[in-house]
C-alpha cells in the first residue's frame, strides 16, 4: 500500500505528561544548542487530554525543572492541597481516621502538592510544545512500528482510516501515514499496545518481576454554589472496605477540585482472585459508605471514566532503551505506587529521555543512553526507596503490608543511610491470580439507586465515548471459543465483570451462549488486555474516537 511518508528527527507516540514533557525539553535543548531538531507528537485522542485520566494529586518536582516559571505562565495548577487524611473503612458504615504516625511518609501530601485535572495540564503542555516549534497531531493513533533490516526502530505508521467491519475500504478510506524518525519515543500510557510489542521483541523485561496493574475508576461530581461541604484542596484516601471483604487490595479517593467539583474513585489491584468481583460495582458500593456519601448526597455526577495503572514500580520496570528509541512514563511503568502518584515521575522520565536522545542525535548514535541518566536521577532514587511497596501490599495485605511500609519509610529510611536491604517480590502475573468458581465465594451487589450508585450504561454515557460503529473491532480474540468453552465453566466469563464499560456481554443465540463485544463502549482502559485469564484478548487502537474527557 502506498503511504504518505514524513521525516522527523524525533517522533513521540502519546501526548500525556511523559510524551509532552519529552517534546518540550527536546525543543528547549534544540534551541539552546542550535541543533534545529524536527519533533512530532502523535496522539490517538481526537483532542489533547481527551484520553487522559488521573486522580490527581500532583507533585510539581519535574514541572519545576521543565518550566521554572510555570506559575507566571499560567499553568493550570491553582488548587493547592489544604488538608490531607487517610481513613480505614472497617465496614460498610464505620471508619477510623488514621493518625499521621501510621501513614507512610510517601502517602502524605505536602503543601507543595496540587489537586488538578491532568487533562488540563496536558493541554497546557501541548500549547507550550507548539510554541517551542513541536508539531502536535491529535487524532492519529500509532498502529505499527517500523524496523530496518537490522531490527532498529525507524518510526511508526498511523492507523488506516475508513475501513468497514470486514476490513474493506469505504469511500472515506485514508491510508495511515508513515512517520520516519532517527529516534522514536513511546509514551502511550499503561499497557501501551506498541510498548507491549517492544518489551517482547527486545526482551526489555528480562530478569524483572512481572508488571502489576490496577484499575482506576473515577467520577467527577459538582456541588451547588455555596455548599459548605466544598473545601478546595481537601484530599481523602481510603483503604479497607469494600475490597477487604473480598481479600482484594486497593483503595478509594475523594479530592476537592476547582469550581465546586470533587473527584471520587476506586483503585482495584488487578491481582484479585475472585472471578465474581466487579471493580465497577465495588466502586458503587464504596460511594454508599458514610465517609463518601457525606460529600456526594445532593451533588451532581457530571463525568465518568476508567484507566489501568502500571504499579509494579522499580522491580517491574523494564529496560527503557533499545536501538532507535525509548520507552517512557507509564508505558514503561514509572508510577510510584507508594505515593499514589505517577505524573511527576512520568514527566521526569520524559525529561531524561529528551536529554539522552538529544545527546545521541548530536553524536549520531542509534542508541540513546537513557539508563545512565536514569540511574543517577532523583527519579531512580525515589522508585528505589519505595520498590517494596507493591510486593508488600500484594503479599501481606493492606494491614501487614501497610505496617511494613510504615516501618521502611518512616523508621528505616529516616534513621539509616539508604533504602532497606531486603526485597519483596511478587512474581505472580495478575492474569494468573484468578481462582476458579469452585474456590470462590459469589458476591451479591445491590442494584444502583440512581442517586449515589449507577449502572454502566449511564456511566459510559458520561464519558462521552464515541467510536464509528462500522470499523474493524479493535479488541482481538486469539481464540473466539475460549470465553465459552473454557472461561464460562471456570470463571463465569469474567470479562463481563472486570470491564468497567460493559464492552463484554454474554448473550443467548439460538439457545447457545455467546460472547458479544460492544467495542463502541470501550474506554481504552486496557483492563481486558491485562486481566483475561488466558491472555486471549489483545487491545489495539481503533481508527479513532474513544472517551472525550474534559475535566479528568
Amino acid at each position: 500500500m502506498e503511504r504518505e511518508s514524513l521525516d522527523f528527527d524525533v517522533v513521540i507516540v502519546g501526548a500525556g505528561p511523559a510524551g509532552l514533557s519529552a517534546a518540550c525539553k527536546l525543543a528547549q535543548l534544540s534551541q539552546q544548542e542550535q541543533t534545529n531538531l524536527t519533533i512530532c507528537v502523535v496522539e490517538k485522542a481526537p483532542d489533547i487530554g481527551a484520553h487522559i485520566l488521573s486522580g490527581a494529586v500532583f507533585e510539581t518536582t519535574a514541572l519545576d525543572e521543565l518550566f521554572p516559571e510555570w506559575q507566571k505562565m499560567e499553568a493550570p495548577l491553582t488548587n493547592p492541597v489544604t488538608k490531607d487524611s487517610v481513613v480505614y473503612l472497617t465496614s460498610e458504615s464505620k471508619s477510623v481516621s488514621m493518625p499521621e504516625i501510621l501513614i507512610p511518609e510517601a502517602m502524605r501530601n505536602h503543601s507543595g502538592h496540587h489537586v488538578i485535572s491532568l487533562g488540563k495540564l496536558c493541554r497546557w503542555l501541548a500549547e507550550q510544545a507548539e510554541k517551542l516549534g513541536v508539531e502536535v497531531f491529535p487524532g492519529f493513533p500509532a498502529k505499527q512500528i517500523c524496523y530496518d533490516d537490522e531490527g532498529q526502530v525507524t518510526g511508526i505508521i498511523t492507523a488506516d482510516m475508513g475501513l468497514d467491519k470486514g476490513g474493506n475500504q469505504k469511500d472515506t478510506f485514508q491510508a495511515g501515514i508513515q512517520l520516519n524518525a532517527r529516534q522514536t519515543i513511546f509514551a502511550e500510557g499503561a499497557r501501551g499496545s506498541l510498548g507491549k510489542e517492544l518489551i517482547e521483541r527486545f526482551e526489555l523485561n528480562q530478569g524483572k518481576q512481572p508488571q502489576h496493574y490496577a484499575l482506576g475508576i473515577k467520577e467527577v461530581w459538582k456541588f451547588k454554589k455555596d455548599d459548605n461541604r466544598y473545601q478546595p484542596g481537601l484530599v481523602i484516601h481510603s483503604t479497607g472496605w469494600p475490597l477487604s471483604s473480598s481479600d482484594t487490595t486497593g483503595g478509594g479517593f475523594l479530592y476537592h477540585l476547582e469550581d465546586n467539583m470533587i473527584a471520587v474513585g476506586l483503585i482495584t489491584d488487578l491481582n484479585y482472585t475472585n472471578p465474581y468481583l466487579s471493580p465497577f460495582d465495588e466502586f458503587q458500593r464504596l460511594k454508599h459508605h458514610p465517609a463518601f456519601t457525606h460529600y456526594l448526597e445532593g451533588a451532581e455526577r457530571i463525568a465518568y471514566g476508567a484507566r489501568a495503572i502500571a504499579k509494579g514500580g522499580l522491580l517491574s520496570l523494564p529496560k527503557q532503551q533499545f536501538p532507535g528509541g525509548l520507552l517512557i512514563g507509564c508505558d514503561a511503568g514509572t508510577l510510584n505506587a507508594a505515593k499514589i502518584k505517577g505524573s511527576h515521575t512520568a514527566m521526569k522520565s520524559g525529561l531524561l529521555a529528551a536529554e539522552a536522545i538529544h545527546m545521541a542525535l548530536v553524536n549520531s548514535s542509534s542508541v540513546a543512553d537513557y539508563t545512565e541518566l536514569f540511574e543517577t536521577s532523583w527519579l531512580y532514587k525515589e522508585l528505589e526507596q519505595h520498590k517494596n511497596f507493591p510486593g508488600a501490599i500484594h503479599r501481606f495485605g493492606p494491614i501487614m503490608g501497610g505496617a511494613l511500609t510504615v516501618f521502611e519509610q518512616n523508621i528505616w529510611q529516616k534513621f539509616s543511610s539508604g533504602s532497606c536491604p531486603w526485597i519483596i517480590h511478587d512474581k505472580q502475573e495478575d492474569h494468573s491470580s484468578m481462582r476458579q468458581l469452585t474456590e470462590s465465594k459469589p458476591i451479591q451487589y445491590q442494584k444502583p439507586d440512581g442517586k449515589i450508585s449507577f449502572d454502566k450504561t449511564s456511566s459510559v454515557y458520561l464519558s462521552s465515548t464515541f467510536h464509528e460503529e462500522n470499523q474493524p473491532c479493535h479488541l482481538l480474540l486469539s481464540d473466539s471459543n475460549i470465553p465459552i468453552t473454557k472461561h464460562l465453566d471456570f470463571y463465569d466469563e469474567p470479562s463481563q465483570r472486570y470491564c468497567p464499560a460493559g464492552v463484554y456481554e454474554l448473550i443467548n443465540v439460538d439457545g447457545t451462549k455467546k460472547l458479544q463485544i460492544n467495542a463502541a463502549n470501550c474506554l481504552h482502559c486496557k483492563t481486558c488486555d491485562i486481566k483475561d485469564p488466558s491472555q486471549n484478548i489483545t487491545w489495539t487502537p481503533p481508527e479513532g474516537g474513544g472517551p472525550n474527557y474534559t475535566v479528568m
